[in-house]
């Protein structure tokens, strides 16, 4: 069975349930953060947990101790992640910046910003030691090039990880250790249902190519970066856009 041991943050979204699905059979030990359950997520988990050592790790990430509680449950198994995908954010919703309240960025930020700082300082050690580390973050196409309107503090926690994402990867590359981002336009996904849905379709409108992103569109890209043929890829955020 595969070394290779993967964390997911936010596995419970639409899109971390498709990466999932597509690379859970190349890892001996998965971890799936979740924080809340929902029947596709089971549904997911029932299905890949008869042959690989799949271990649901429920924790609030506004919520500094839920972190700690985390890892430590990790810490207690053996097996330590080698893998990190950080999917983890608050849902979008679409405010006038000077009608946003301070409590929408600073849950950004522990949601988003926080839970991976603290999860990185834990486990980067270890993938040093080894010589071996894969690291994605998601991050939005509004890190690419100009942000959408009425979303500042979306926008403000996404390019906060886009520098961590920047910072670590300089830091670890000669530790064998890849960190990188993907930056999707909108996918219409559960991620979403804050908006209205004429934001959804007139940014379908205003692409390109005619519509808004699919998650299969995202998967390969990940696919490749956590894999070996990516191990020269870092400190890269690749945006998947549509043509915006």
């Amino acid at each position: 069975m595969s070394d290779k041991v993967l964390l997911v943050t936010g596995a419970s979204s639409d899109v971390g349930i498709k990466l999932i699905r597509e690379i859970y059979s190349e890892y001996g030990t998965i971890y799936l953060h979740y924080g809340h359950m929902n029947d596709s997520f089971k549904q997911l988990t029932d299905e890949i947990s008869g042959d690989r050592n799949v271990i649901l790790l429920q924790a609030d990430f506004s919520k500094e101790e839920d972190v700690d509680k985390m890892m430590e449950l990790i810490d207690d198994n053996s097996a330590m992640p080698n893998n990190i995908i950080h999917i983890s954010a608050p849902r979008i919703s679409i405010k006038h910046f000077h009608k946003e309240e301070w409590d929408n960025f600073q849950k950004g930020w522990d949601i988003s910003v926080r839970s991976v700082v603290k999860l990185l300082q834990h486990y980067i050690p270890k993938m040093s030691k080894a010589k071996y580390g894969r690291i994605v973050f998601f991050l939005t196409s509004n890190t690419i090039d100009k942000p959408a309107k009425y979303q500042a503090s979306y926008v403000t926690y996404k390019y906060a990880l886009l520098g961590l994402m920047k910072a670590l990867s300089v830091e670890y590359i000669e530790k064998g250790i890849t960190v990188n981002g993907i930056s999707p336009d909108m996918m219409e996904t559960k991620f979403l249902e804050d908006i209205p849905d004429m934001v959804v379709e007139q940014n379908a409108a205003n692409s390109p190519i005619g519509r808004n992103i699919n998650i299969d569109e995202v998967v390969p890209v990940v696919k490749y970066m956590l894999s070996d043929n990516g191990a020269s890829m870092t400190g890269q955020n690749i945006g998947i856009t549509g043509g915006l």
